[in-house]
């Protein structure tokens, strides 16, 4: 992860603070002259946090898909202890990754998992654990030098999607999608993102947005899932 430190703002005193701002600058990788097509898939408007399951497109992809039924919010299900986290997967986009932990570098900043592996996450070591009550973050890239990175595709999951996150106390977090938005490194919205809902929630970030050379991409993919089982 590489920044010109002339363009960072002050160091924000909150742990949470920080790791907003990486979400909004650090993560912002350059795709180097490959060629990965149009970029990776953005979420949908129809995607956003608070759009019923009635008011989405009978056809969201153009392809002859039902989007995914929810009769009602899942079940509560109880919180579980701090555990560090081993692996991420999200069936739907074949995600099959090893989770690193990462702390802050030298500068106060949140590290990001090592660019030169494309199926590595990071999940913040002094943050929430999945699966605890308030909002875990795992993060990861979207693209390297090489092309598409670990969460390519995330911008194209869907409510209702899981996403199962494996522990190391032995037990894996199912965690349910109610939302995916894009957002602006501009308007960031830090507190919607990371604040406790009083749930146990997960929060998948990866770069997203308009893309330049000079800026990298101008924004964020968020995945907002709620816990929904536990084995």
């Amino acid at each position: 992860m590489t920044e010109d430190e002339s363009e960072r703002p002050p160091r924000r005193r909150s742990p949470w603070g920080v790791l907003a701002m990486v979400m909004l600058s650090g993560l912002a990788m350059m795709r180097n002259g490959v060629d990965v097509g149009d970029g990776p898939p953005q979420p949908t408007a129809a995607a956003a946090v608070g759009v019923a399951i009635d008011q989405l497109p009978s056809d969201p992809a153009g392809q002859g898909e039902q989007p995914v039924q929810q009769a009602e919010p899942p079940a509560e299900v109880e919180a579980l202890e701090h555990s560090s986290v081993q692996r991420i997967r999200i069936p739907n986009i074949k995600v099959d990754a090893p989770v690193m932990t990462v702390g802050l570098d030298t500068q106060g900043w949140i590290e990001a998992p090592p660019p030169q592996d494309p199926n590595l996450a990071g999940w913040y070591l002094n943050g929430i654990s999945p699966g605890q009550r308030g909002s875990a973050v795992i993060v990861g890239h979207v693209d390297n030098a090489q092309g598409p990175a670990v969460f390519y595709g995330l911008g194209s999951l869907r409510k209702g999607n899981h996403i199962e996150v494996e522990r190391y106390d032995g037990r894996t977090a199912v965690f349910e999608v109610y939302g995916v938005e894009v957002f602006s490194k501009d308007t960031f919205p830090g507190a919607r993102v990371y604040g406790d809902t009083g749930h146990p929630e997960l929060r998948v970030i990866t770069c997203g947005g308009g893309y330049s050379k000079g800026r990298g991409y101008d924004g964020n993919v968020v995945v907002f899932a709620r816990m929904v089982e536990a084995h």
